[in-house]
């Protein structure tokens, strides 16, 4: 945290100086024309901090390394992205079907390291005590959670701070339940655990991140462009899959699900019935619309955030640490 607030302003006035500025879409609220130009790509200072920080004190267990290449990985096909926005100057950046095909070869990894940690094949949903047994459709599910978490979470980059500080949340709810876990395993103060490595990849990631959001909190002076945004994405799904607690993805990540799901209802009711359920998708542009404050509606995204986030914690405490296989 505090080297990514150090060095901070040495980095924007790199993008400055290079000229990675942001390009506005023509369609977005009147209020975003004046970010036009703002450095992006600042996710790069997410991953370098974040990457650096782990690297020092970690002892490189497969799951945390794995969270790391699939953090990086994620943040590699944003920083894509980003760099085909900027050179060619417009909004749209890399092709979904690529985006997709590089998505999937991080899962087969992903799945090669699933394997060698002989994590169970099935999803276990609390409560009623579900342990669904997948088989091969496992693997589709882990390209699932990736690519949704990573997409969700870059939709839900539209405002200053709000990608930043959902992430925070999120990246703090699973971090506590490495803590959790590895506590109680019965094993603290012998043998160094995986699941303690997972609370340091997690919490190097966290100390990055609020380092990052010191300069994206409103007005912004950097964006964290795709590459932050699909980074975090990216260590959220794997960190679900490494805690074996995919299921409650759905709330700890609950906030980037509403705003992909906005989107889908969106172009559902457009393109068959001709009409727009929200005033603009992604739906925090829906209460932009309405004329919120960017401000006000960060905040109260974090504070739903917190709240699925707590739900999704209170779910595991009563439930994954005994029912867990």
């Amino acid at each position: 945290m505090i080297v990514s607030i150090v060095v901070g302003p040495k980095f924007i006035a790199f993008l400055r100086r290079n000229e990675f500025g942001q390009h506005i879409r023509e369609e977005l609220p009147e209020g975003h024309r004046v970010k036009q130009g703002t450095p992006t790509m600042g996710g790069l200072l997410i991953l370098v901090v974040a990457t650096g920080a782990f690297l020092a004190v970690s002892k490189y267990k497969v799951p945390a390394l794995t969270v790391l290449f699939v953090t990086l990985g994620c943040g590699a096909i944003g920083f894509l992205d980003d760099f085909i926005k900027l050179t060619h100057r417009r909004s749209l950046g890399l092709r979904g079907r690529w985006k997709m095909l590089l998505l999937a070869l991080i899962t087969v990894g992903v799945g090669f390291a699933a394997q060698h940690q002989r994590l169970p094949t099935n999803v276990f949903i609390p409560i009623v005590h579900w342990n669904v047994e997948l088989s091969w459709g496992w693997y589709v599910l882990l390209f699932l959670v990736i690519a949704g978490t990573a997409n969700g979470v870059n939709l839900a980059d539209g405002l200053d701070g709000l990608a930043a500080g959902t992430g925070i949340i999120a990246l703090i709810t699973f971090t506590a339940i490495s803590v959790v876990t590895y506590i109680r395993s019965g094993n603290p103060g012998g043998r160094f655990d995986s699941r303690l490595d997972l609370a340091i990849v997690g919490a190097a990631l966290i100390g990055a991140t609020i380092g990052f959001l010191w300069y994206n909190a409103f007005p912004a002076e950097v964006i964290m462009g795709d590459t932050g945004a699909m980074a975090i994405g990216g260590a959220l799904a794997a960190m679900a899959i490494f805690t074996q607690t995919i299921f409650l993805l759905l709330f700890i990540g609950g906030i980037f699900a509403i705003e992909a799901l906005s989107v889908i209802v969106q172009v559902i009711g457009f393109k068959y019935y001709g009409r727009r359920v929200f005033l603009m998708a992604p739906i925090h542009y829906h209460f932009e619309m309405k004329a919120w404050s960017e401000t006000k509606i960060m905040v109260r995204f974090w504070i739903v955030t917190a709240i699925l986030c707590a739900i999704g914690f209170a779910l595991f405490y009563r439930d994954f640490t005994f029912f867990r296989h």
